[in-house]
């Protein structure tokens, strides 16, 4: 039944990132504000399919330390394709700072960069660093919230990847605090993996780090945090199925 359903979840899920992507092509005309609510339009059908089909829910705590408005700097645990999607539905004005290798995916790729998403070059070096930060210091001025996956990609539960120095250099250059996050959500979905298995993702979200911490000291904390968090969560096991959920109910 597991496999079936995660089939039926990636026929939906490709079937409906296609046909958003065509259908929101016009947006590509409007002003760049115009394209977010398609992007998180998207991300609710995602997270829909995901617990009609799937039978994958979510359970979010520490969403005080989330801000309703205004810039904020959010380090998130990386494990999942989920992790990519899920933020869009978590912070007012989201901005992910991902690979640039997103942009070349057809009409996905043209909504991705009109949002204004921040892509990188990993194999860039200085120059990249230099545009990463430039571009961060925009989007914190435009009162988004910056999303960066410090380990700089997937990484599955149990395994270890280095934190990547683009966190400590952006909080440096915008000035914000750091909000650490932990997740589980390679529990369910996992990295590169076919299967979706049923059951509740959780998303911890911890205390922000002050901001003009020295960045030995802010890398350090981060990923003490970050991964003791995740530890717990996968020692602690699926969460019970009768907590509230915080997804949201409604298109944002």
């Amino acid at each position: 039944m597991t496999w079936l359903r995660s089939v039926l979840f990636n026929f939906a899920f490709f079937t409906t990132t296609a046909m958003v992507a065509v259908l929101a092509t016009p947006v590509l005309l409007a002003p760049g504000r115009w394209t977010m609510p398609v992007i998180r339009f998207w991300a609710w059908l995602v997270v829909q399919e995901l617990r009609l089909i799937c039978g994958i829910r979510l359970h979010v705590t520490g969403r005080e330390h989330l801000p309703q408005q205004g810039p904020a700097l959010i380090a998130a645990k990386h494990q999942s394709a989920l992790d990519t999607i899920v933020w869009l539905l978590l912070v007012p004005r989201c901005c992910y700072v991902l690979k640039q290798e997103l942009l070349r995916i057809p009409f996905y790729g043209f909504l991705v960069a009109k949002a204004g998403m921040i892509p990188v070059d990993r194999e860039g070096g200085g120059a990249a660093m230099r545009q990463l930060l430039k571009d961060g210091k925009a989007a914190t001025a435009a009162g988004r919230q910056l999303v960066i996956f410090p380990e700089g990609t997937r990484v599955a539960p149990g395994e270890y990847s280095p934190y990547q120095p683009g966190i400590a250099a952006l909080a440096s250059a915008t000035g914000l605090p750091v909000i650490p996050v932990a997740t589980d959500s390679g529990r369910l979905w996992g990295r590169r993996a076919f299967r979706k298995r049923p059951g509740v993702i959780s998303i911890s979200v911890l205390p922000p780090l002050p901001a003009g911490l020295p960045r030995p000291v802010l890398m350090r904390e981060l990923e003490a945090g970050i991964e003791r968090e995740t530890e717990r969560l996968m020692a602690a096991g699926p969460v019970d199925k009768a907590v509230d959920e915080l997804v949201p109910t409604a298109v944002p």
